[in-house]
């Protein structure tokens, strides 16, 4: 397939758990390691970087003839897991790069950003911790948020990267956390429209929210923001699954203005989940959930417990 070169894919994906082998002394990276109760070979790394590699490589490639322009990551530990990703089988003949800052998280993981050096070049990048206070007083460390800015077929973009707190401890329990990452967001994406009243964004990430909770719900009003994703979570599909029932945690916002509705550059073709079948359990109990790489302590050897979430754009005229 010849690649059109007004269409792009956005995406983001959560990888479950992209470790290297090492023990890495200021996180708790204690289960991701040979002589942990996971037993997290260098083979496994080796067939995770493989097979998030391959995954990746196929978003939106049916449809625009190459893999995504950008790709927010989470549940990534370092800078080299990210090296080898790129480097591996089926990207290392595209021409990706990534932005990663190591974030407070007590596990060691990040998101970052992948990008498409062809498309995309960034002329800036930071984050923004999120401060959250437990009842005990005690900080609650957890990711931070990554802008990175630069140029998007030559329109400039704001990219915002988010893995808000989870919901382990439950979900009213912790629903304080995600409420103050929104309202972090929200004062971000406020501080840029303060310094250029046009500034158009995509936001992406893992939430640890649907559509439809507060946090999420607060986002959009603050800001005006656009859910790409909300429309596709139902009953039957989601990015992933609790307990039978699909969840929508991996979502993707715009600004108005990014689209041609709103004077922007690009329109969308397209927003969806990618659940393609090889990404799923083919059979038993959990038939058509994310095939995973671990279920507890065992072994599966699949992809992630999340699938990728994207919405595919065509560049516009002249704007």
């Amino acid at each position: 397939m010849i690649s059109n070169n007004n269409l792009h894919t956005i995406a983001f994906y959560n990888v479950e758990n992209l470790f290297d082998v090492f023990l890495d002394e200021r996180t708790n990276d204690n289960d991701f390691l040979p002589v942990s109760a996971k037993n997290w070979t260098k083979k496994r790394y080796d067939t995770k970087i493989y097979k998030v590699g391959s995954v990746i490589s196929k978003i939106g490639f049916e449809s625009v003839g190459k893999p995504p322009a950008l790709i927010g990551l989470a549940e990534v530990e370092n800078d080299s897991v990210l090296q080898d990703l790129i480097d591996s089988e089926h990207l290392k003949n595209f021409n990706y790069d990534f932005v990663h800052f190591d974030s407070p998280d007590e596990r060691g993981v990040d998101v970052a950003l992948l990008y498409n050096k062809d498309v995309f070049s960034v002329e800036d990048s930071r984050v923004y911790p999120i401060y959250i206070e437990e009842e005990s007083g005690k900080r609650d460390y957890t990711r931070d948020i990554l802008l990175v800015t630069g140029y998007l077929d030559g329109k400039k973009l704001h990219v915002l990267v988010n893995h808000w707190p989870s919901r382990h401890e439950g979900r009213d329990e912790t629903d304080y956390k995600r409420i103050i990452a929104a309202t972090q967001l929200i004062e971000i994406i406020h501080t840029i429209n303060k310094n250029d009243s046009n500034a158009q964004m995509v936001v992406l990430g893992d939430f640890n929210d649907n559509p439809n909770s507060n946090s999420i719900l607060n986002l959009k009003k603050e800001t005006g923001m656009i859910n790409t994703l909300e429309k596709v979570w139902s009953y039957s599909r989601g990015s992933v699954n609790h307990n039978f029932a699909w969840i929508m945690f991996d979502q993707i916002f715009l600004t108005p203005n990014f689209l041609k509705e709103g004077n922007g550059p690009f329109k969308i073709l397209k927003s969806d989940i990618f659940d393609e079948k090889f990404l799923t359990q083919y059979d038993g109990k959990y038939k058509g959930q994310p095939f995973r790489t671990y279920v507890g302590k065992k072994y599966k050897g699949g992809f992630s417990d999340h699938f990728p979430v994207y919405i595919q754009i065509e560049k516009c005229g002249k704007n």
